[in-house]
């Protein structure tokens, strides 16, 4: 059975058409299960990878979309969100279990859509380096092709240039 057809892919697919996205999963030969194995998958630079990570955020989960070759701020994240969380705190990586529970995906395929819960989104500024960016779909040998613009748009973030680091 092709990977196309887990459903999650065909919820992420599902999800793609319905906002209008032009978006086609890409199924690799190779895991994309971390941004370094994604880029190496699809021969890109780890920078055009979209990293999904799920933090907890006085509490409640929130989704921080990073560029594959940074780190993410998670002061400059909690800051950034505090006004959608109704205050401050700090973030703290969710477990496997939060991700799964906020998200519906698991860890390694974590898609920046089609999420079973509405989450606070922020995306890192610094994927604009690239024309296209790759996101994962919702199993660890599928991708999708996108810009920045249409990830803002498919996921009401906010592009911020704060939320990331290098190193």
């Amino acid at each position: 059975m092709s990977n196309l057809n887990h459903p999650s892919v065909m919820r992420v697919r599902a999800w793609l058409a319905q906002a209008g996205s032009t978006a086609e999963v890409i199924e690799l030969n190779e895991t994309a299960r971390s941004a370094q194995d994604a880029a190496d998958s699809i021969g890109t630079e780890l920078g055009s990878i979209v990293k999904s990570l799920v933090f907890a955020v006085a509490g409640k989960p929130v989704m921080a979309l990073v560029a594959g070759d940074r780190q993410c701020d998670t002061q400059a994240l909690a800051a950034a969100l505090a006004a959608a969380l109704g205050g401050a705190g700090k973030a703290k990586r969710a477990d496997a279990d939060l991700v799964r529970e906020a998200t519906g995906f698991a860890i390694g395929g974590v898609a920046p859509v089609a999420h079973e819960r509405n989450l606070p989104i922020v995306i890192d500024a610094s994927l604009g380096r690239f024309t296209t960016v790759y996101a994962a779909a919702g199993h660890p040998y599928c991708v999708f092709a996108t810009s920045l613009a249409e990830l803002a748009r498919l996921t009401g973030a906010e592009v911020r240039e704060d939320i990331a680091k290098t190193g």
